[in-house]
């Protein structure tokens, strides 16, 4: 199981600190659209592949395409709560913000793998679960991205302390859905391969770098293109049996950031000099 986890584990932190270093350089848009392509879940399948069997693989990769609406829903906290407390002192500000977006995940993150469940348990396929999460996904995320907010590039360094912190945070997150789906729990893995660890923890380290608003900002890109993973899942459903797990992974990861993250760059890049031109 050791073996499974830690590669997975591993490539998660390092990938967590370059998101981070990506948004404060380039601002959140490009940051937070690019720093979605998919990354942390090649390795994350690869573990779980290893874990389980293809059935349950299967499974898993159903799930991931919800779980990243969940993660839109969480994103979308980012976007709509700090302003509602402005009134407040940063730091408490920021614990809300992060305590509510964390609640609302596990909520509907719940929600969305019993709705899976029976959803499978009534004859859906693992196919049409996942396209049903991405087409809903990208629709959630085009309507949030018709108006971006502003998204700056960071004025100030992030903390080294801070970004292994943040590698750290998603090194567990991606261990620990390699080590579930290793205990017989596909759909709960699928999830957790999702968690948001990369994007609380992008948050956390931004706003108190930078201030609420490079995070705000870069909330809405993230949510739509963070809907490259749901595309390489379902890609990858066939992929790997085609093709093998290392070629089948570049195929799907190719599909996915050109189908969709460039896309995504070029509408909210489109949108965001729209809302720019207009004010």
């Amino acid at each position: 199981m050791l073996e499974d986890v830690l590669p997975a584990a591993i490539a998660a932190g390092a990938v967590a600190i370059l998101v981070t270093v990506l948004i404060e350089r380039y601002g959140g848009v490009v940051g937070g659209a690019l720093g979605t392509v998919p990354t942390t879940i090649v390795p994350a399948v690869a573990g779980m592949a290893s874990a389980q069997g293809d059935a349950e693989l299967m499974e898993s990769l159903s799930v991931v395409p919800a779980g990243m609406l969940v993660n839109a829903i969480f994103l979308s906290v980012w976007i709509f709560l700090p302003s509602r407390l402005e009134g407040l002192p940063l730091n408490r500000s920021l614990a809300l913000t992060a305590m509510s977006a964390l609640v609302v995940w596990a909520v509907v993150g719940t929600v969305a793998v019993l709705a899976i469940g029976s959803a499978q348990d009534g004859g859906a396929s693992p196919e049409s679960i996942a396209a049903a999460g991405i087409a809903m996904t990208g629709a959630f995320g085009l309507i949030l991205g018709w108006s971006p907010g502003e998204a700056p590039s960071g004025s100030e360094s992030v903390g080294a302390s801070v970004l292994l912190a943040r590698g750290g945070m998603a090194a567990t997150a991606i261990g620990a859905s390699v080590w579930v789906a290793g205990l017989g729990y596909p759909l709960v893995a699928g999830l957790a391969s999702v968690f948001p660890a990369i994007f609380l923890t992008s948050m956390v380290a931004l706003w108190i770098s930078q201030g609420p608003s490079v995070p705000r900002g870069a909330a809405a890109p993230m949510l739509l293109g963070g809907g490259s993973v749901g595309v390489y899942a379902i890609v990858a459903m066939t992929a790997i049996g085609d093709y093998g797990m290392a070629m089948g992974s570049v195929v799907a990861w190719a599909v996915a950031v050109v189908g969709w993250s460039l896309p995504s760059y070029a509408f909210l890049n489109w949108r965001s000099r729209a809302v720019g031109s207009n004010d």
